[in-house]
């Protein structure tokens, strides 16, 4: 237990030599140390998570989000542990907000970071099912704007194939009818089409040529048809249509599976509305509660130390802090003041030196006066 409560001083940012000397602000430390390393470590499976998938389907996936999550959650460990430990509790209650505020501005940009991967693993049923949805909508998007592109290229086209059908079809009866009007000639029932007279006699030759004629054309017709509509085929695979088809559901699975952050993050996001368009509540609630509490838990730390009262660990750490800029005040004025006597010791010297240059001078015009 030592060594645990000694770790979460250390998580704290307290100085422990300091801290051991109060054991009344032992547990609030404990606390505070607590809840900067459980941050830390849902920073460190939040960005473990989010990298893994940035890296799905690569061999060394899981060592990269491994090292990532530890790299991610170490620097928010440090970061949190800075931001708790320079809160000032000398100043008033409107003074350490002020203080506080651009730290918990940054600790609700970190929970927001933190829990947004979390978020998707959480709802990861409800994404795989929007991104089918999704996926089967975009598909049949392209197929609808492939067969519309078609249309209207091959309009003319589709036109002649649709009258050849309808010809096909008129004369298929056509030859139907005149077929058992052959029949009646022949065996000779006697209607308004036919003589009356058993035999294969002149009207019943001429029913056959109109019969044989029909024939023909329908042979024409039928292969224009087949010539068309293999035209038109060839055409649609060129086009793509043939080979554009819905998912499967095997295939929907996969495209779940392999979908990136971006479009999970998409999906995240489409939860919160219903088909209409309309604001689906319980969901968004969810969906926001958690974001909230990451980003509460973040801010956490900074509230704990905001709200605890100023303690003597805290009257402890001013003085010597004060005493810290004391010593530097002495030190800056010492060093000053070595300062000024090196400065006047080679002002002086530099004086002398004038000095003698100056005499020197002087006596070396009065001897040459002499001699002259």
């Amino acid at each position: 237990m030592k060594k645990i409560t000694r770790f979460f001083w250390f998580c704290s940012g307290a100085h422990i030599d300091t801290l051991k000397k109060y054991p009344v602000e032992h547990n609030k430390y404990i606390g505070i140390g607590a809840t900067i390393f459980f941050t830390a470590l849902f920073a460190a499976l939040s960005g473990g998570y989010a990298m893994y998938f940035v890296f799905s389907g690569n061999a060394f996936a899981v060592g990269f989000a491994i090292l990532f999550g530890l790299l991610w959650g170490t620097a928010i460990f440090n970061m949190d542990r800075y931001i708790v430990s320079s809160i000032n509790k000398e100043g008033t209650t409107n003074q350490q907000i002020l203080q506080a505020s651009p730290r918990i501005l940054l600790a609700i940009m970190i929970g927001i970071v933190i829990s947004r991967p979390l978020e998707l693993k959480i709802f990861d049923k409800e994404i795989r099912q929007k991104l089918k949805t999704a996926y089967i909508k975009g598909q049949q998007s392209k197929i609808d704007t492939l067969q519309k592109t078609y249309q209207q290229k091959y309009t003319m086209e589709m036109g002649k194939v649709g009258e050849l059908k309808k010809e096909k079809d008129s004369l298929e009866k056509d030859i139907n009818r005149t077929r058992y009007q052959l029949n009646q000639e022949v065996f000779g029932d006697k209607t308004n089409q036919t003589s009356g007279v058993v035999g294969y006699g002149t009207y019943a030759k001429q029913k056959a040529a109109v019969l044989k004629e029909k024939e023909d054309r329908l042979k024409t017709v039928t292969e224009n048809l087949r010539q068309m509509d293999g035209y038109l085929s060839a055409r649609k695979d060129y086009e793509g249509l043939n080979s554009t088809k819905l998912f499967s559901e095997t295939q929907l699975d996969s495209l779940a599976a392999v979908a990136g952050f971006s479009d999970r993050n998409w999906a995240l996001g489409q939860l919160s509305y219903n088909q209409d368009g309309s604001r689906d509540l319980d969901t968004y609630l969810a969906i926001s509660f958690i974001g909230w509490l990451f980003i509460l838990f973040e801010c956490l730390p900074v509230f704990v130390k905001l709200m605890s009262p100023r303690g003597p660990y805290d009257v402890a750490i001013a003085k010597l802090s004060e005493a810290g800029e004391h010593l530097a005040e002495r030190d800056k004025q010492r060093d000053i003041a070595v300062t000024d006597e090196v400065y006047d010791h080679h002002l002086e010297a530099d004086i002398d030196k004038r000095k003698r240059l100056i005499t020197g001078q002087s006596e070396y015009d009065v001897s040459r006066h002499s001699y002259d």
